[in-house]
């Protein structure tokens, strides 16, 4: 009985070796990566709990209506005329805020009553305060034909409400880091005394004398 043995020559025993070495590789490189980058998301979160930026807070430091002045036609047509002014406050002590977009208007009742109206963006450090004024129309708004019988109750009443809100986009800067765009929105209430002299439709001049009141903002 013969045995036979199988013998790997040295060229085969190299190409087993050189084999080996690319298994390999491509298993070191995923873990190399992988390691980097679970590292940057560790730094960053850790960043961010630490500083944990809080919301922009906005207050509505004035409002005046110059035209609120509702045609009696089947249309129901509406134009008025707003002027506000917010006063917007960055409340982090280590991260500022781009402001890239923010959309003004006006709404009474759920009805929309301006039109959009766009603020320039800007940049707003460390516990900075900045001043908004923004003029809002609406000319030839189509309203509800309940438009003149609510602000006729809001006149009895001697006070008219409005909401005016905010629609905006945002982002967070720490450092040189900045954040991706977060949407946020803002509601303002200002409510605005009726004088003994207003007759509706006819156009009015209404002031908000109400004190700087904090808005709802969400993010």
């Amino acid at each position: 009985m013969s045995n036979k043995f199988l013998t790997k020559s040295p060229k085969h025993c190299a190409n087993s070796k050189h084999r080996f070495n690319l298994d390999k590789l491509p298993k070191k490189l995923l873990y190399g990566f992988s390691t980097i980058l679970l590292s940057l998301f560790s730094l960053v979160f850790l960043v961010w709990l630490i500083l944990r930026p809080s919301k922009p807070e906005f207050y509505l430091n004035e409002a005046d209506i110059y035209q609120l002045n509702l045609s009696i036609t089947p249309d129901h047509l509406l134009n008025s005329s707003i002027r506000i002014t917010l006063l917007s406050k960055n409340p982090n002590k280590k991260v500022g805020i781009y402001y890239d977009q923010l959309q003004v208007y006006a709404s009474y009742k759920g009805q929309q009553i301006t039109l959009y109206n766009s603020l320039p963006p800007f940049y707003q450090g460390h516990e900075d305060i900045n001043l908004l004024t923004v003029s809002l129309l609406g000319p030839g708004l189509p309203v509800a034909p309940s438009f003149a019988y609510q602000v006729g109750r809001d006149q009895t009443a001697g006070r008219l409400i409005l909401n005016l809100k905010v629609n905006g986009r945002l982002r967070w800067k720490v450092g040189t880091w900045v954040s991706g765009r977060y949407r946020f929105n803002v509601d303002c209430l200002a409510i605005m005394a009726f004088g003994s002299y207003v007759a509706v439709p006819a156009p009015v001049t209404l002031t908000s004398k109400q004190p700087a009141s904090q808005c709802s903002t969400i993010v």
